[in-house]
């Protein structure tokens, strides 16, 4: 298992390896071939950044049957598109529009896609991931209902917690995933329970589109999500893979 982390040092952006509470600094990067350098830094005192540079941003609704409720069972990936411009690393505020409410947290296990994926059968599609990390999908469920299109929904601005590891070496099939505001579980389940698991997930994406290296898959949410008030501390946490944490805050106060 190898921990990634993409950091800032002033301006300086790199790649590291997680060791204990600091970070070694690599060559090149996790899509690539890499080797360690002889520079570190403690985790504290750098800048954490979202773990990946994605070309797209997919996600799947409906893939927990504890998140259906009343609703059939999707009979293949139910994917739809976020943006990378949405996307926010650890540590960073996620922001309520003035003009919506509810805009609540979903928990969610996220693929990193390690080389370029087309009609990638579910036999192999494992080998063209990376890794895992955690994510959010912040929705904001009066646009979600009202709107043609869940782009406003899913999509505005900091609705993408990601990070703050990129895990690999890590099995994805059956790990705790739990979202916790202030403390409090919300949510609770494993990646056991995804209707439609990881191999089947890249498959079925790489059918229509082209995965690229540091394409991200957020792969669906379990149970009932909380509604977000500003000062809210959020916590995704995935089991050996580690806990993303954001805090909450009104438009206008970032």
């Amino acid at each position: 298992m190898t921990r990634f982390v993409r950091f800032a040092v002033g301006t300086t952006v790199s790649y590291g390896v997680v060791e204990g509470d600091c970070v070694r600094q690599i060559t090149g990067s996790p899509f690539a071939a890499w080797q360690p350098t002889d520079v570190t830094h403690k985790l504290v005192e750098v800048k954490l950044l979202v773990p990946t540079e994605p070309s797209k941003v997919l996600a799947l609704a409906g893939n927990y049957r504890s998140h259906l409720g009343s609703k059939p069972v999707p009979e293949h990936p139910e994917l739809f598109l976020k943006t990378p411009s949405c996307l926010i690393a650890d540590g960073e505020s996620i922001v309520l529009p003035a003009d919506t409410r509810p805009v609540e947290a979903e928990a969610e296990l996220v693929i990193v896609i390690g080389k370029r994926a087309r009609h990638v059968p579910v036999a192999t599609a494992q080998d063209y991931v990376l890794g895992i990390t955690c994510g959010c999908d912040v929705s904001a469920r009066e646009w979600q209902r009202g709107d043609i299109q869940w782009a406003r929904a899913k999509a505005t601005d900091t609705f993408g917690p990601c990070g703050p590891f990129l895990v690999t070496g890590v099995p994805a099939d059956d790990l705790r995933l739990q979202l916790r505001v202030n403390g409090q579980v919300q949510q609770d389940q494993r990646t056991a329970d995804l209707i439609h698991g990881v191999a089947e997930i890249v498959s079925w994406a790489s059918r229509y589109m082209t995965l690229e290296p540091g394409d991200l898959i957020y792969t669906g949410t379990p149970g009932t999500t909380p509604a977000l008030q500003p000062g809210d501390t959020v916590e995704v946490e995935l089991e050996r893979v580690g806990i993303l944490t954001n805090r909450v805050v009104a438009e206008g106060s970032r």
